[in-house]
């Protein structure tokens, strides 16, 4: 895959990832007691899809464009927050934009013209520190949260031939510092057996109460082509497994195409110890 994340803001991986992560964020702020989200890998916050390299490749256009043209009732709340918001939010944004007086957010962003960006975006914001550095090596520095209640995402590039390996290291680090946290890890599905191998690593470690959404657009056969993508979730919030599918339902609806193998599933693939 081609990252810089701006080559792909508002497609169809990006609205499942960013409408779960709504949901997520309002189940945080249930409680009224403080909570930190860490976002790994937070790009330059918005993008605007109507030039630059989100025109180039126009991915939002079969995405976000076709949610905002007719919105399912279960997806109300993501896109009234996008609309509000301006030009396409990415994760930090959307985040801060849902964010309590009591809580914070932490951004890590390798690419250094991101970063500054970023930083631009969220100048004097007291609630929002950015960290020009990897992702995969802020688990340590930055966990567990002063908050002792926190969301981190992890939304790696998927550049190197390692990175479902590499994402797997990072969920059981993040669960070892922070075992309250909510972990919620973003991957595509190109094939199945980097995905059931994925899975698999998880399952046989030693972090427990996972969860796996998922969305096809097509049967994941030809491993050049997205053909899906996931969230894994470590400790999902009360009525995620309740109340997710009629999210993931509500997105192959306006974004299914009518393929062969397209669906939606919710994998649990870990009990609670």
């Amino acid at each position: 895959m081609n990252y810089r994340h701006a080559f792909h803001a508002g497609n169809f991986a990006d609205c499942m990832k960013h409408a779960v992560l709504v949901w997520l964020l309002r189940a945080m702020a249930r409680k009224d007691t403080p909570f930190a989200v860490l976002d790994t890998h937070a790009g330059i916050g918005a993008y605007d899809l109507t030039s630059g390299p989100a025109e180039r490749t126009g991915e939002w256009r079969a995405g976000i464009a076709r949610l905002l043209e007719k919105t399912p009732p279960a997806l109300q709340d993501y896109v009234a927050l996008v609309r509000e918001l301006g030009l396409y939010p990415g994760s930090p944004a959307i985040a801060r934009a849902l964010l309590r007086p009591q809580d914070r957010l932490v951004c890590c962003e390798l690419h250094p013209e991101d970063a500054e960006i970023l930083r631009h975006y969220f100048a004097r914001d007291p609630t929002v520190a950015v960290h020009h550095r990897d992702g995969y090596e802020a688990f340590r520095a930055l966990l567990p949260p002063k908050e002792k209640r926190g969301l981190i995402l992890i939304d790696p590039p998927f550049e190197q031939p390692d990175e479902f390996a590499r994402l797997a290291t990072a969920i059981t680090t993040s669960h070892a510092r922070f075992r309250g946290g909510v972990i919620a890890a973003w991957y595509p599905i190109k094939g199945r057996a980097p995905v059931r191998a994925f899975h698999d690593t998880l399952r046989a470690g030693g972090v427990t109460d996972i969860v796996a959404a998922e969305l096809f657009l097509r049967e994941p056969l030809d491993a050049a082509r997205l053909n899906g993508c996931g969230l894994l979730v470590v400790n999902p919030p009360y009525k995620f497994e309740q109340e997710i599918p009629a999210l993931l339902d509500a997105l192959l609806d306006r974004l299914g195409q009518g393929e062969s193998g397209e669906g939606t599933a919710l994998l649990r693939l870990k009990d609670e110890s």
